[in-house]
């Protein structure tokens, strides 16, 4: 009956064909540009069309499959009950201990400790004291991770704990986490890193639920990569480890088994849903060309951490949203756990505060809004299915592209794998200094009001470069933050006025837009609603001691109104007309040679007017 109903429904409303639609949508653009409008151009090398439609799913060859199925894309699993995951700091492990034991009655399930030094056994108990280990997951990560691997195994050995009631996953990554970030493998001798690596998956073989590999893709989102490329690189990584584990004697189906990714998620919504759905199909068809013995062995293993790349030190409480969305991009994408960073994650060590947060999110997303009851929600979606075949295609490319030149080890040894990320970062800087990109707090809508307080090191701010073929990690909004900083710090309160005249609405547009740049740089704003004649608004101006005054007003008006400013000025602030007026070069001509627009290098200009009142 429904069906019927259904179909009595559509039969009111004649079918509209694609013609047609593109038909009213060029009539609507008036001869504007249909590709530069409508069409947005990824970083990451694709279009993606202003709306798609059932026949944009035609020729999609991984449509129709189930979650749990190969290739995997809706899910390796028939449920979305994802781990909450957080990390936890052992530098004393009784506190540690305190710390995970808190975390996990507050609704946490997968625990990282991150080792600061090589424990003894003594401190492995202590550390793992009163955890009930079948109920949780845990990871080792930091410093001599493959030594404590063998004194966990030793406890399990001595309890007699039932092995597959152990979830445990060793962080132990030379290729990514050491010779990427670092320039070097785990040990001066590679292949000695790697014979204890085999010997600790040997090890492990009776146990399902170990893996002691992991592929720290994240590194490159870290650094600046485009989406494409992390999952490239991660996959050629993960691809590396398959390679040389099967090389020493480990069966296809036991080396995948025992690989973990870890993969960033940035606020790229619907993007990231897509990616973490591509790279499930992409480690799929790469395990199944080695034939394993059992299908269980080409689903791929993810864990999510919330980004740090898009991060900010000012107006730190947008970074909770920014932690939001990407968790539900993840949770939404079927990850196997999921990391939501403090929001105070740049600038210091999370507190209880800031921690029960995080996690917070994670759990609100579970029981109150019930992502764990669904499957692959976006799944069916022609945007999102179309975004999953477009990542695909192009981390394909590149993943093939890495092939060529040897595998992940040489092409990142050649020099491959970091140019291609420092080039994508020097993208996005661009980006960001041009407001193509928006960082909520840092080069758009600042909190005029909030100034640095002293606990914030300038070191939170000042980007680190690295030296040779190496990885740093940074964050998009640290040019403006060391550069607002600089401003905190200076003892001075630089100060831009708005003189708003001629055409109200203009005027206050311009000035909302003029006071949004300024506070990008600590500089203090005087908004004004309205001056009645320029002679008004420069004796405000004058008596407010600014450092900056802004004309803001219409186009037409700028040819009149600018000269007289900057005559009745007379060169006690600097001036600065906001728009790009087609009478600029005879503003020019009269010596007004500061204009400020959307088509300004936001902070480069900052920058510049910040030297000129010697800052």
């Amino acid at each position: 009956m429904a069906q019927t109903n259904e179909n009595k429904l559509f039969a009111e409303f004649p079918a509209v064909s694609t013609e047609k639609w593109e038909e009213v949508i060029t009539a609507d653009l008036k001869g504007a540009d249909y590709e530069r409008k409508l069409v947005w151009r990824t970083g990451e090398g694709f279009n993606v069309r202003p709306y798609y439609r059932a026949e944009n799913l035609e020729g999609l060859q991984f449509l129709g499959s189930a979650a749990g199925e190969f290739p995997y894309v809706r899910g390796v699993r028939k449920d979305n009950c994802w781990r909450i995951h957080q990390s936890v700091n052992v530098e004393c492990p009784a506190k540690a201990n305190a710390e995970a034991l808190a975390i996990l009655n507050a609704g946490v399930d997968s625990v990282e400790f991150v080792l600061t030094e090589e424990l003894s056994a003594e401190a492995l108990n202590t550390l793992l004291a009163g955890i009930v280990l079948p109920a949780v997951e845990l990871t080792f990560s930091g410093k001599k991770v493959a030594a404590v691997a063998n004194l966990l195994l030793d406890k399990f050995e001595a309890e007699g704990v039932e092995k597959n009631d152990m979830h445990v996953n060793f962080v132990l990554d030379p290729l990514v986490k050491n010779l990427s970030s670092k320039g070097c493998f785990c040990t001066p001798n590679a292949e000695g890193c790697f014979e204890k690596i085999v010997a600790l998956i040997k090890r492990c073989s009776t146990y399902e639920y170990i893996r002691c590999v992991s592929v720290s893709g994240h590194i490159f989102s870290d650094a600046g990569s485009t989406i494409v490329e992390e999952l490239a690189f991660t996959l050629a990584a993960g691809h590396d480890y398959l390679v040389r584990l099967t090389e020493a004697g480990i069966s296809v189906d036991e080396a995948a088994c025992n690989i973990r990714f870890s993969m960033a998620v940035t606020s790229n919504y619907f993007m990231e849903m897509a990616k973490f759905r591509a790279a499930r199909m992409l480690w799929a068809n790469i395990v199944n060309g080695y034939k394993p013995e059992c299908h269980c062995s080409e689903k791929m293993f993810t864990h999510a951490v919330t980004s740090s790349w898009n991060q900010t030190v000012y107006d730190p409480y947008v970074n909770m949203l920014r932690g939001t969305t990407e968790a539900m991009s993840a949770t939404i994408a079927g990850v196997h756990s999921l990391e939501v960073l403090p929001f105070n994650h740049s600038y210091e060590a999370g507190d209880e505060f800031s921690k029960r947060i995080a996690r917070n999110v994670e759990l609100l997303l579970k029981h109150e809004s019930h992502f764990d009851q669904v499957v692959d929600p976006a799944g069916g979606s022609y945007y999102i299915e179309n975004l999953t075949q477009s990542i695909a295609e192009e981390a394909w490319k590149l993943f093939l592209e890495i092939e060529d030149k040897g595998g992940y080890t040489a092409a990142y040894e050649a020099g491959f794998v970091a140019e291609k990320v420092k080039a994508s970062a020097a993208l996005k800087d661009k980006n960001i200094a041009t407001r193509r990109q928006v960082l909520l707090g840092a080069n758009q809508y600042p909190n005029f009001t909030e100034v640095a307080g002293e606990s914030l090191c300038s070191c939170a701010v000042n980007r680190v470069e690295g030296e040779g073929n190496v990885l740093v990690p940074y964050r998009g909004a640290m040019a403006f933050e060391a550069m607002r900083l600089g401003v905190d710090r200076s003892g001075k309160e630089p100060k831009a006025f708005m003189l708003t005249c001629g055409n109200l609405a203009m005027a206050r547009a311009r000035a909302q837009f003029s006071c949004n740049f300024f506070a990008c740089a600590g500089i203090k704003v005087q908004d004004n609603t309205f001056f009645k004649s320029v002679e008004e608004g420069v004796q405000a101006a004058l008596a407010a001691a600014a450092d900056i005054v802004v004309v803001c007003a219409s186009d037409d008006d700028y040819a009149e109104v600018a000269p007289k400013v900057k005559e009745l000025l007379d060169g006690k602030a600097i001036l600065v007309v906001a728009g790009a007026p087609a009478c600029t070069p005879e503003l020019e001509a009269q010596g007004i040679t500061n204009f400020i627009n959307v088509k300004s290098n936001v902070l480069e200009t900052l920058k510049f007017y910040l030297k000129e009142m010697g800052i």
